[in-house]
């Protein structure tokens, strides 16, 4: 293979140059940059927190900043401006959807709920505003299962979009919550034949799975977590490789904290890639990320009316967590 090391220096030199002209613009401005676990390295690189997306609007919530810059994709936009409705929220990139919050539309939601009356609804955080002023509870990855648990156990409950997730969820509590057909693209394309392969390959590794995976994935999971929570696991244990089914994002937050073990992503069944990207995330570029704060656009806008409505999930989200303990 023929490198072009004038074309790669000069695309460093033009990331350094970027890099210069959007921090000095986050300074002027007094903006903060949100940037997801699954973003580009850049992204990541010039992020003031780095998260999973609820996390990253409630940490947003806590500063002086004026403008959110959020790097993600458009329902943890929205997120971040419900938290803060009196900052200004923007994209670099406003194609920049998400599959799961997409398969579910509110409309149809709100005649799901209707069909099911006296169920609690309990919605995914990757989800739109709109599903978020119909739901009860908000839940993330990582407090679904015990927020679940927080109800008595012949309560009926709803729970969308992901139906990966709901169904773990159910498996983990015993429980027979109502589903709604949502899933992550990214996460169904993962090929059970390719991870078994991985295992084979690599039989000291430990496999870490994302619970938006599908039920044949997460049996071969040796933990089964949030984007955060296999972070930590990498971190913290004492093993050495890792095959990691989620977006392949997150390995660079790995290889950061932990450069001396071997972190093998899973690969999607519909193609001979060795990762698994999504696409949207992949829209946010260093250029956008520029461009949308030196012009401030494109903002995100939610009405009053549905921000007071849809907050109420992510407050009652946050009361159970007290009182359960999960946060103080």
């Amino acid at each position: 293979m023929i490198v072009d090391k004038a074309n790669k220096n000069n695309a460093v030199s033009n990331n350094d140059e970027l890099v210069e002209k959007i921090n000095r613009l986050k300074k002027e401005k007094n903006a903060i940059i949100l940037g997801h676990y699954y973003q580009r390295d850049e992204i990541q690189e010039i992020s003031d927190f780095i998260g999973d997306s609820l996390a990253l609007a409630q940490k947003a919530a806590e500063t002086d900043a004026d403008i959110i810059v959020s790097c993600g994709v458009n329902f943890m936009a929205e997120t971040a401006k419900i938290l803060s409705p009196s900052k200004k929220v923007i994209v670099p990139d406003m194609n920049a959807g998400c599959s799961l919050a997409d398969s579910c539309d509110p409309v149809e939601f709100k005649k799901f709920i209707d069909a099911n009356p006296g169920h609690v609804v309990i919605s995914y955080a990757n989800t739109s505003a709109e599903v978020k002023a119909l739901t009860d509870v908000i839940v993330t990855s990582s407090n679904a299962a015990k927020i679940v648990e927080s109800f008595p156990k012949d309560q009926p409950i709803i729970f969308g979009p992901d139906r990966n997730l709901g169904s773990y969820i159910n498996n983990l509590t015993g429980r027979n919550m109502k589903l709604w057909n949502g899933a992550c693209m990214v996460h169904e394309k993962f090929s059970v034949d390719k991870l078994i392969g991985l295992k084979q390959q690599y039989p000291n590794a430990k496999v870490l799975a994302h619970p938006e995976c599908k039920k044949a994935l997460l049996v071969l999971a040796d933990k089964i977590g949030s984007t955060k929570a296999l972070l930590d696991y990498a971190v913290n244990s004492e093993d050495q490789e890792f095959i990691v089914v989620t977006e392949s994002g997150i390995l660079y937050e790995m290889r950061k904290a932990c450069p001396e073990k071997t972190f093998i992503p899973a690969p999607p069944d519909d193609s001979t890639c060795a990762c698994n990207e999504c696409a949207y995330m992949r829209l946010n570029t260093l250029e956008k990320l520029y461009a949308c704060l030196r012009d401030e656009t494109p903002e995100v806008k939610i009405s009053d009316e549905l921000c007071k409505k849809a907050v109420v999930s992510i407050n009652r989200m946050l009361e159970i967590s007290r009182n359960l303990g999960l946060i103080k």
